[in-house]
């Protein structure tokens, strides 16, 4: 049975001057589904973005968003989506109501149904104490959240959120996530693009990792941390004294010799070749009498994937946009 994609591109195409912004790249995001687009400052992912959301024609390629092709179709495409940028695009002279019902009234909502649907999101959003302040007053997550919450008045089937969560300190990106996971659990398709590693691993059902215009990989988190081809080995004696002891039972299961780190003061670790090795070392720490405080095993991190696949460290960003 064929999946049903909210959003599809095939080949996209878009150059600035002379600067090749897209080179061909393909996306799709299969319905109730959040696709991550990973990739660092410049890589091409707004304009993607901007594509899909009808704000730019592709130089090549074409790309449906509910079915309708975006640049023959480009009302009934913005008919279906929500966009939320970089920067938060709502009024600071408005209050949080005000903002809702202006957009509103531009989707063509009846004045009733506009009240209710602002009232609706004001409370999932949990803006509902400050819904008559003006924005000034908002602090940048209450605004971000209301930035959401303007994109979905009028019920889009696909929401594009181009890096959603820039500027915010980890407890408000986490606050953000579990909104997107809302929005996707009530049958919203999302493309969230994010230069945040750990925002990709959390939300992301599939994963496209982009540089320079190009798509470099596409799958699943824990699949594309398989790419790197080993998994780590941390374990922590309860006795500092049997520390030789662990170094003797991980030397024999490290991955071609590979040596021993202190990953911190009293856990070792070491690189190994996959999961079977747990139980023999379990085994051997049992035998060697040897308790733990610690044992565990870890696929790779997804910034050592993107090191393998570009041999560039990603770097998590400030409060940057991204120029292409």
């Amino acid at each position: 049975m064929a999946i049903e994609l909210a959003v599809e591109a095939r080949g996209l195409v878009k150059n600035f001057k002379e600067t090749k912004a897209l080179r061909g790249i393909d996306l799709a995001v299969p319905r109730g589904s959040i696709l991550g687009v990973l990739g660092p400052n410049g890589a091409g992912k707004t304009t993607a973005v901007r594509i899909l959301a009808t704000l730019l024609r592709p130089d090549g390629g074409a790309a449906t968003v509910g079915g309708f092709d975006v640049e023959r179709h480009p009302a009934e495409v913005r008919k279906r989506i929500g966009l939320t940028g970089q920067y938060a695009s709502v009024d600071e002279e408005l209050t949080g109501r005000e903002n809702l019902l202006m957009i509103a009234a531009l989707l063509n909502l009846r004045s009733a149904d506009a009240k209710v649907r602002a009232r609706e999101l004001l409370e999932w959003f949990d803006l509902g104490d400050a819904a008559d302040r003006t924005l000034k007053t908002y602090s940048g997550g209450m605004r971000r959240r209301l930035d959401l919450a303007a994109s979905l008045t009028g019920h889009p089937e696909v929401v594009f959120l181009d890096e959603p969560t820039t500027g915010l300190d980890p407890a408000k990106r986490e606050d953000m996530w579990d909104v997107v996971r809302g929005i996707v659990a009530n049958g919203t398709s999302v493309l969230l693009t994010t230069q945040y590693l750990e925002e990709a691993d959390a939300l992301a059902d599939d994963i496209v990792v982009i540089n320079h215009g190009e798509v470099i990989a596409h799958d699943t988190a824990d699949r594309l941390k398989r790419v790197v081809g080993s998994q780590t080995l941390r374990v922590r004696p309860a006795d500092p004294a049997q520390a030789p002891l662990v170094h003797e039972i991980l030397a024999r299961v490290a991955t071609d010799g590979a040596p021993i780190d202190e990953h911190r003061p009293g856990e070792y670790s070491v690189p190994v070749p996959g999961d079977a090795v747990l139980t023999d070392v379990v085994a051997s720490l049992r035998a060697q009498g040897v308790d733990v405080t610690e044992l565990s095993l870890q696929l790779p991190s997804l910034d050592e994937v993107f090191f393998t696949l570009t041999g560039e460290r990603q770097r998590q960003p400030a409060t940057d946009g991204e120029a292409a």
